[in-house]
């Protein structure tokens, strides 16, 4: 029997859901994510001008509905009346929600189309049968600054999801605003932070994060030009976290650096990729 390396396995995170498989940020997409198996969902949340975090990438709602306008500027029924899925390259076809996938049943229309608020979403990871973890980005600039963090915190409270604890979803918060990381920490100091990065500039190119910081999230990008960047992270006792992992090359080398988490549009082909690695299983 041939000897396997034991390392650990990094986790695997559902860029906005299973984001290949269904439209992005919708129910469907992250209902999909569990059922792949990924180890946390990654959203980006923005404050609509009646104060609901709603998961919506774009500061506009033109690329991925068949609306317009500014998020900030629009209140929630506004969204709400939007179709959020047809754009898909998938919407048509039959999704099932579990079971033998010829005869599951078939997800609600609504799943797949309807703008997806903050607080459903942590409603269906605390529902799950098992632990999801939660990777939330707080997008910036916006016209309500610090209110962001103060809705995103109030809300997590109201889940119980402000510390963490082994029988429930761990939650970080991400952010390219080491300003919003900053204000995170003032009002939830237990929830982990972790710093985008879509260039390795001089400031954080020794591996330093800001104070309180601990996490570091390069792009796929940065690592293939600076893959010594995970060993630097690491000397100052930082994770790495990396964005947006879909080819097998680049699962590979995020492997080969051993990084804490690959953030994925595909989380099933990337957990079968780990484990065709014969890297993690004795």
């Amino acid at each position: 029997m041939s000897t396997r390396l034991t390392l650990r396995s990094p986790q695997v995170v559902a860029h906005r859901g299973s984001s290949e498989a269904a439209p992005e940020h919708t129910l469907a997409a992250y209902q999909q994510a569990i059922r792949d198996g990924a180890g946390a969902l990654e959203c980006d949340v923005r404050l609509t001008s009646d104060g609901v975090l709603v998961c919506v990438h774009d500061r506009r709602v033109d690329r991925t509905s068949n609306g317009r306008g500014v998020v900030s500027a629009l209140e929630y029924a506004d969204l709400a009346e939007l179709d959020f899925g047809s754009w898909h390259a998938g919407h048509g076809r039959t999704h099932e929600v579990g079971g033998d996938p010829q005869n599951g049943p078939e997800e609600p229309d609504w799943d797949r189309r309807s703008v997806l608020t903050l607080e459903r979403l942590l409603r269906l990871v605390s529902d799950s049968p098992r632990r999801v973890d939660l990777a939330i980005e707080t997008k910036h600039p916006t016209r309500y600054a610090g209110h962001v963090e103060r809705a995103l915190v109030e809300l997590l409270d109201a889940y119980g999801l402000t510390d963490a604890g082994p029988d429930r979803p761990n939650v970080r918060v991400m952010s390219f605003s080491a300003l919003g990381l900053r204000r995170m920490h003032a009002l939830a100091p237990k929830i982990p932070t972790v710093l985008l990065l879509e260039r390795l500039g001089s400031r954080y190119r020794n591996g330093t994060l800001p104070h309180r910081v601990r996490i570091a999230g390069p792009s796929i990008t940065v690592l293939r030009r600076h893959p010594q960047y995970v060993e630097r992270v690491r000397s100052w006792n930082g994770s790495v976290h990396v964005w947006t992992v879909n080819d097998p090359a680049d699962i590979d080398l995020c492997l080969a650096l051993g990084v804490d988490a690959v953030i994925t549009d595909r989380p099933r082909f990337v957990l079968t990729r780990i484990g065709d690695s014969g890297l993690f299983a004795v």
